[in-house]
């Protein structure tokens, strides 16, 4: 591992682990809705606010040369090619009903190339890293995917947009898959998803309308542990679909996706 992986991922531990102990620690029991964003149901707490401002603070202090792009606004250039992007709290209406699947996502991506990927969740008391070239782990085991199983048997996670449009077409691509894979699961948290393709708790993962703060950390991850990431066929993980598994798996869902038209509202 270079030193300067070496450094971002320590410094993406630690920030990560202060905000979801914050967010852990420190929810209020009358914890409510600060604000919204798409629309009526994509939410905003006090306290996805405050963790980002906690991760910038820390960023700021140990990284001030570094760029920042955050979900709840944060965004600053920086001057040293490096940029984090950061959800502090993927999953906020988990966290807003008490849920427990919700994740603090942080990366380091390196001239556009994510290096340094780090989700912590809190709740399963679990934290998922990886270093590009290094591997991926869970705490401190190593994290691998299972290996791919017949299309007919693969549990699939996926994910649904806050647009009713969106959500409408992402419920017609959910009834075509549902009667070919074993069972589809909705979890609520993008990053906590990806990390369970790395971990073999999925063994697939598929969702439209991520933003790079959803995905870039687990990604990573889930590469590190021997996904296939990607979009579109030819395509990386965009906003506009991302889809991870295990080589084999993976392109037969990426097919699928794409004539089900799952990349498109």
């Amino acid at each position: 591992m270079t030193e300067l992986k070496a450094e971002l991922l320590d410094v993406a531990l630690e920030a990560a682990a202060r905000a979801g102990a914050f967010l852990r620690d420190g929810r209020p029991d009358d914890l409510g809705v600060a604000a919204t964003k798409t629309s009526a149901v994509d939410v905003v707490t006090e306290m996805d606010i405050a963790s980002e401002k906690l991760i910038t603070d820390f960023l700021a202090e140990r990284r001030p040369d570094d760029g920042v792009l955050g979900e709840e606004g944060a965004a600053t250039e920086g001057t040293s090619g490096v940029e984090w992007v950061i959800d502090p709290i993927d999953g906020t209406v988990n966290y807003l009903y008490g849920r427990p699947d919700w994740s603090v996502s942080i990366a380091a991506r390196k001239d556009g190339e994510t290096i340094v990927g780090v989700v912590a969740a809190p709740m399963r008391g679990e934290t998922y890293r990886a270093v590009l070239g290094g591997g991926a782990f869970v705490n401190d085991k190593p994290a691998r995917v299972r290996v791919a199983p017949p299309f007919e048997q693969a549990l699939v996670g996926t994910g649904f947009g806050y647009l009713e449009n969106r959500r409408v077409h992402q419920a017609d691509v959910v009834r075509e898959l549902i009667p070919r894979v074993r069972d589809i699961r909705r979890g609520g948290s993008a990053a906590i998803d990806l990390c369970d393709v790395a971990t073999g708790r999925l063994d697939a993962y598929y969702e439209r309308g991520l933003n790079p703060w959803d995905f870039a950390a687990g990604d990573l991850i889930a590469r590190e542990a021997g996904a296939l990431t990607g979009g579109r066929p030819g395509v990386v993980a965009s906003p506009e679909l991302t889809v991870a598994a295990p080589p084999g798996l993976f392109e037969a869902l990426q097919g699928r996706l794409e004539e089900l038209g799952a990349w498109h509202d």
